[in-house]
């Protein structure tokens, strides 16, 4: 698997769909691939084995040829990519901004008890990590604190 840090192409909605098959079934053939893909809307097997092709020569999946039957891997896990993603968005519509991103989303949909309660948590952890002893660094204490 390619270092995080690996700026793979951005996959299209048709891609994601493929990668969410591989993230929740694991290595898959076309076919297995084709028939979770059916269940979601009407798609030909040549369609998704060109995808998968396709996909393969972008680096967002790995084909296994070890056997007659190819076997695909994502190269990138599902928390990767999305980490990538959501730094593409924040740089193209948020200006960097990922306190705009996060206003936005929390406006744009209502949180529920309990994403409200993890987002909480995750805030308290960041502060907690991003506190710094040393005066005059972000979250460090000086005479203005």
């Amino acid at each position: 698997m390619p270092e995080p840090t690996m700026k793979t192409p951005r996959p299209t909605d048709a891609e994601l769909a493929i990668l969410r098959v591989l993230w929740d079934r694991g290595p898959s053939t076309v076919r297995q691939v084709h028939d979770v893909l059916l269940l979601e809307r009407p798609t030909a097997y040549t369609t998704a084995l060109k995808l998968l092709q396709i996909m393969t020569d972008k680096g967002l999946v790995r084909r296994d040829e070890a056997d007659r039957t190819h076997v695909y891997h994502p190269r990138l896990s599902q928390e990767q990519t999305q980490r990538q993603l959501v730094r593409d968005l924040v740089d193209r519509a948020f200006g960097g901004s990922s306190s705009q991103l996060v206003l936005q989303a929390l406006s744009a949909k209502r949180a529920s008890a309990e994403e409200l309660v993890e987002i909480r948590q995750l805030l308290d952890s960041r502060k907690f990590q991003d506190k710094d002893p040393r005066p005059g660094t972000p979250g460090g204490h000086d005479d203005r604190d």
